[in-house]
Formats: C-alpha cells, sequence, structure tokens
C-alpha cells in the first residue's frame, strides 16, 4: 500500500449559534433547516474519500497506518493528535474555558482526559466583528462570581476586533467567546472538553437548557494571568509562494499559504501533514497520481511523501498544519535568520 495524500470528508455539527448558510467555504451547505456551527475536518469519524483508504473512518485509518504513513514521531501514538474544524457564529458562543491536559488527566478520563489548547485563524470576518479571549486585570475568582450572579461577565472580558487574516492563541485556562459575523479555522489539540459558565439563556427546540460546568471552570480559569491577544504572523521564505507562520505550540504549528504559481510544500519524514483550503482550486500533484482540490477541503499528506506540489488554477490560499518538535523547529528558523525576538511571538511553550 503505496502512501499518498488523501482528502477527508468533513462532518458538520448544530449548534444554537450556528449559521444556516456556510457559503462560500460550503456552497452546498445553503438554506438549511437547522444552524450548522462547526463542521469538523478531522474528527475520527470523519470519512476518508480517496485513496488506500477511502471509505473508513479516520480512526479506523490511523490504526491501520505503518509509520510510513503516520511519520516516525508518531509510530506508538494510539490516537489521532489533530483536530481541525471550521466554525460558523452567528450568535455568540458561550463564555467558557478549557482544561489542561494535567486537569483533564485526573478528572476527564472518559472524556478521553486530554485538555484543549487552541488557536483560532479568522477566514473572514466582517466589519465590526469581536471576540473575547482573557479575563481584564484584576479580575479574580470573586469578581468573576459576581459577574455570573449579575448577568455582567462579558464585561470582565478583554473584547477584541477581528479583521480576516487575524489569529489567535488560546491556551487551556483562558477565558474566551468568539462573536458573530465571523468564519473561523479552529486548529488544536485533539479534545472536545469545554466548560462553559454563561450562555445567554438560549435553550434548544424542546426549550432546555445547555448544561453550564460552572464549578470545573473555575477549577481550571487562569486568574491573574494576562489573556493573549492576537499573534503576529511571521513571513517566512518559500519559493513560489508567500508563507507565513501563523502560530505553534508543542500541540500544533500551522502555516498559511497564499499559491498563485506552482510550488511545493515539503512533507518532514517525522510527521504526516494536514492541508486546508481557504480559498482557490487547482490540483495536487505527487509522483505517479494527482487529485483536483477545492476550498473547504482537508488533505493528509502521509510522512514518507517527501513533497506535495501545489498547481493553482485559480489563487489558492491554504492552511498547512502538524504536530511540530519545537526545540527543532526553533532551531531552523532561528538558522534561517528568524530572531529570537520574532520567534517569541509565533512560538508558545
Amino acid at each position: 500500500m503505496r502512501p499518498e495524500p488523501f482528502r477527508i470528508e468533513p462532518i458538520f455539527s448544530p449548534r444554537l449559534w450556528g449559521a444556516r448558510s456556510l457559503a462560500p467555504l460550503f456552497p452546498e451547505k445553503t438554506n438549511l433547516t437547522e444552524p450548522l456551527g462547526e463542521a469538523w475536518l478531522t474528527g475520527v469519524n470523519c470519512r476518508i474519500a480517496s485513496g488506500p483508504f477511502a471509505g473508513k473512518s479516520l480512526g479506523a485509518a490511523w490504526a491501520e497506518m505503518p509509520v510510513e504513513w503516520r511519520g516516525r514521531g508518531f509510530a506508538s501514538q494510539v490516537s489521532f493528535p489533530l483536530l481541525v474544524k471550521f466554525i460558523f457564529p452567528t450568535e455568540k458562543l458561550s463564555l467558557q474555558v478549557h482544561p489542561d491536559d494535567a486537569y483533564a488527566a485526573a478528572h476527564e478520563q472518559t472524556a478521553g482526559g486530554r485538555g484543549k489548547t487552541e488557536m483560532w485563524h479568522a477566514v473572514s470576518a466582517l466589519p465590526g466583528a469581536q471576540l473575547l479571549l482573557g479575563l481584564k486585570p484584576g479580575v479574580d475568582e470573586e469578581r468573576f462570581r459576581a459577574g455570573l450572579v449579575s448577568h455582567t461577565l462579558e464585561d470582565l472580558f478583554e473584547t477584541h476586533t477581528v479583521r480576516t487574516g487575524d489569529t489567535f492563541f488560546v491556551p487551556p485556562g483562558t477565558a474566551h467567546s468568539i462573536g458573530p459575523n465571523l468564519i473561523v479555522c479552529e486548529v488544536q489539540e485533539y479534545s472536545d472538553l469545554t466548560y462553559r459558565v454563561y450562555d445567554y439563556g438560549r435553550v434548544d427546540a424542546r426549550g432546555k437548557l445547555r448544561e453550564l460546568h460552572i464549578d470545573k471552570a473555575l477549577q481550571v480559569m487562569k486568574f491573574g494571568k494576562p489573556g493573549s491577544g492576537k499573534v503576529p504572523s511571521l513571513l517566512l521564505s518559500t519559493e513560489g509562494a508567500t508563507r507565513s507562520l501563523l502560530a505553534a505550540c508543542r500541540y500544533f504549528a500551522t502555516e498559511r499559504w497564499e499559491c498563485s504559481a506552482k510550488c511545493q510544500i515539503a512533507v518532514n519524514p517525522e510527521r504526516f501533514e494536514l492541508i486546508v483550503i481557504l480559498e482557490g482550486a487547482g490540483s495536487f500533484v505527487w509522483p505517479d497520481n494527482a487529485a483536483r482540490y477545492r476550498r473547504g477541503e482537508c488533505w493528509l499528506a502521509p510522512a514518507s511523501q517527501g513533497h506535495v506540489e501545489v498547481l493553482p488554477e485559480t489563487a489558492t490560499s491554504l492552511i498547512r498544519t502538524f504536530v511540530p518538535d519545537i526545540p527543532v523547529l526553533r532551531t531552523e528558523l532561528h538558522r534561517n535568520g528568524v530572531s529570537a525576538a520574532a520567534l517569541a511571538q509565533v512560538i508558545f511553550d
């Protein structure tokens, strides 16, 4: 079974705050009868659409993949490590927080036992789009509880205006919410642990409120720690494309590529890589084969691939993400002339 890139079919998740049209990323998803909030691109239940594993779920395929597919760094990895989503809010998400690995391992084994570190990249943002990320200086647990009682919790959050192309890093323990008028690409540690503290009194079709997790949220929330903000992208040298590192940590490194002519994405034998098409259409080419791509698709490139050639028919914007070795990544970028100060703005230890 010769390794080759394959496409993964998304799974769409209904959400109270979601959209009834997912165009332009998914033009077939319009005039929806119920709002969809998320498109999971690498959920373990997503089906593989092409290649030798076609028809299998990503989780089942991962269990069968030899090291030539996974990469040397993942030979013994039991579960798929990266979750990539699109988020389509037309209302504010709940005010929420995620636990770290230590808390999840101690308290959430039935939910996988992994915390949730994530990043957001604004695929599109209408004027006035905002998100909440981090608490204002001086907000402690007592003030937070008082805000819950008085329904003024939002006033305690740092508000960030969002423009198309902005990136935000969200470490565990950071209270947050995403607002409407955005489409976000989220890259995260593979976990679905979310502790909601406030949900604006929304009810589902049966009139039922969604569950809140206030006690757990207060246990994991990092009071007194400055919140994250927008991450400045780091321009990297690449022939034939404009390539920028958006954010990196031990769980993921994410780049954005702008391709208007033929270019190559190198694949490291230590790891598989994911390629998500934000805009454009064209073909991927690799030894002995090729396949067409279009907006909204997610592809997995095997570790032994060497490289994937991108041949755009229309100008293509894509996300490339992988699980990095942070010391190696930092050393490589520093060797290529990137200063320690610049690295500190995009790499989070």
